[in-house]
């Protein structure tokens, strides 16, 4: 099979031409570059916006591999990813390119199910695919999927916004993809994806938080509307790492309480079953693809209240304090960690890093 007919066999019939239009798209796969009509609305937006861009790259054997993830897993969770950094800026999702490179040993239907994964992303958060490029690679697969979205002009959500005096907030549970992740590298290699059915039981939620993240588009559009948010973060470093990028880019201090963060029950027993401490995957897991950020204060119950009333996850997990940009964690006292007495831990600078 040639690459047009491999390329029509993962994308042909997947979103149709009326639907596209309806996102934008004059013109979409099919010729060398797609045609984006800017002046047809954004889901929510009026008016003037801004195009937000980002790209994130998933790399075979460094994100994934055969024993961690399916097929169409895999496609899922690289258009996912980009989706949360969309997110993160209080933006709406609009249009991916798909970058594919393509090992001998994957073959056309394995892409074609990782396309299925990818799509089923794509109509969840209503983004039409427009174009992309397929190349073979010597070893390893790489999916990289450039997406653009849109946000009110001036209105987009940063990380330099913070004050001092701001609540601390998360839009989900942090932790669960780590535990997800240990769990499937836990289990005896049973091909392509497999898990045992009886031994998922315990882990099922840890699982579909690892290979099918939730990222909080409706959570970021709800801060970005309030005015009170601040100061916006996606998590997929790690929650300790993406309070380090808010402090460094505010400039000011963050201060987590332990006792606040809030802790899966499917996390907790497993963490009990075999030992380990829940809250190093909380803090440095990563690719949670939940929203953290800062609001003013004042506003913080109501806003719980307000994501309560929408059916939406809101933690309140901390405060920001002047001083030398850094993280701190308030342990013990009344946190479920089981120490006496209240410590003060600076958080090292610790996350996901591809080049430490």
């Amino acid at each position: 099979m040639d690459e047009f007919a491999s390329i029509r066999l993962w994308t042909e019939r997947r979103q149709s031409a009326v639907w596209q239009a309806g996102r934008g798209v004059a013109l979409g796969i099919g010729d060398d570059a797609a045609l984006l009509d800017p002046a047809l609305p954004a889901e929510g937006i009026e008016g003037p916006r801004h195009i937000v861009a980002a790209v994130d790259t998933m790399v075979e054997t460094v994100h994934f591999t055969r024993r961690t993830m399916t097929d169409e897993d895999i496609g899922y969770k690289a258009l996912a990813a980009n989706v949360s950094d969309i997110a993160a800026m209080g933006g709406v999702p609009l249009h991916a390119l798909v970058s594919v490179s393509v090992p001998k040993s994957y073959g056309p239907e394995r892409v074609r199910r990782l396309y299925d994964g990818l799509y089923a992303c794509a109509e969840r958060y209503g983004v039409a695919v427009v174009g992309g490029d397929t190349t073979s690679s010597p070893e390893h697969l790489v999916v990289a999927v450039p997406l653009l979205g849109a946000v009110e002009a001036g209105g987009a959500l940063r990380r330099s916004g913070a004050r001092p005096g701001d609540a601390v907030v998360l839009t989900g549970p942090v932790g669960m993809s780590a535990a997800g992740l240990h769990w499937l590298l836990a289990q005896p290699a049973a091909g392509e994806g497999a898990i045992d059915a009886a031994a998922a039981g315990e882990a099922a939620a840890l699982v579909q938080a690892h290979r099918r993240p939730s990222p909080s588009v409706r959570a970021g559009r709800l801060l970005r509307a309030r005015g009170s948010c601040r100061a916006l973060n996606d998590v997929s470093d790690g929650l300790a790492s993406e309070a380090w990028e808010l402090a460094e880019a505010s400039g000011l201090r963050i201060v987590l309480r332990e006792r606040d963060l809030p802790l899966a029950g499917s996390m907790a027993a497993y963490a009990r079953r075999i030992g380990a401490s829940p809250l190093d995957w909380m803090l440095y897991g990563g690719e949670d693809y939940v929203l953290l950020g800062t609001v003013a204060a004042e506003d913080a119950e109501p806003l719980r209240d307000l994501f309560r009333q929408e059916g939406l996850p809101f933690f309140i997990i901390g405060e920001t304090a002047a001083g030398e940009p850094g993280v701190d964690l308030v342990t013990g006292g009344e946190g479920w960690s089981g120490t006496a007495s209240a410590r003060v831990i600076p958080l090292r600078k610790r996350g996901y890093n591809h080049f430490a």
